[in-house]
């Protein structure tokens, strides 16, 4: 069965998208595993840095990610895009350039995100689109998550409640590890 990455690009305690993140796990069908990565310690991209050697904290996930199947991305929207932390993330883990073939291409990718807003992410999850071309990634286009007022769907502790979204996410996170688990 199929071995999953998860990775939030909000660093926040308390985020909704590490929550939804966790939710996945709960609900993923028998057999799947979600493994929840942190890009908390990375630092801010920089040649100098790299030149030095790869941080820790990115040796750590790129071990992660090429023992995954497939990555599953929950993202929140800052100022209709990407969150900067998110985009930095994915700057480290594609260095060397070297790196993306065997971390980037033909990896099944999900994108799912969560924001107090309206609009559900949308923009954020279309922003994600031409990076993950651009590192040839296989994104999976079989559901869309994308929560709306977050708040009202996830308790104080971060547990998700609503159980129309609950289903939503079940279904979504079905979906996507049935696609990883098939060859290419």
């Amino acid at each position: 069965m199929p071995r999953i990455l998860g990775v939030s690009g909000s660093l926040r305690r308390g985020s909704f998208n590490t929550s939804l993140l966790h939710a996945a796990i709960e609900l993923a069908p028998a057999g799947t595993t979600i493994d929840v990565g942190s890009i908390a310690e990375f630092p801010l991209y920089n040649a100098d840095v790299e030149a030095a050697g790869v941080p820790s904290p990115v040796k750590v996930m790129k071990d992660q990610l090429a023992a995954a199947d497939g990555l599953l991305i929950a993202t929140p929207e800052y100022n209709n895009s990407i969150p900067g932390v998110a985009k930095n993330a994915i700057d480290w883990l594609s260095r060397p350039p070297s790196d993306v073939p065997k971390l980037f291409r033909n990896k099944k990718v999900a994108i799912m995100g969560a924001t107090p807003g309206q609009g559900g992410t949308i923009l954020s999850q279309a922003a994600w689109l031409p990076i993950l071309a651009t590192l040839g990634t296989s994104p999976w286009f079989g559901g869309r998550l994308r929560i709306s007022n977050a708040a009202a769907v996830f308790d104080s502790d971060g547990k998700l409640v609503d159980e129309k979204i609950r289903e939503q996410l079940r279904k979504f996170v079905e979906g996507f590890a049935a696609y990883c688990a098939r060859q290419t």
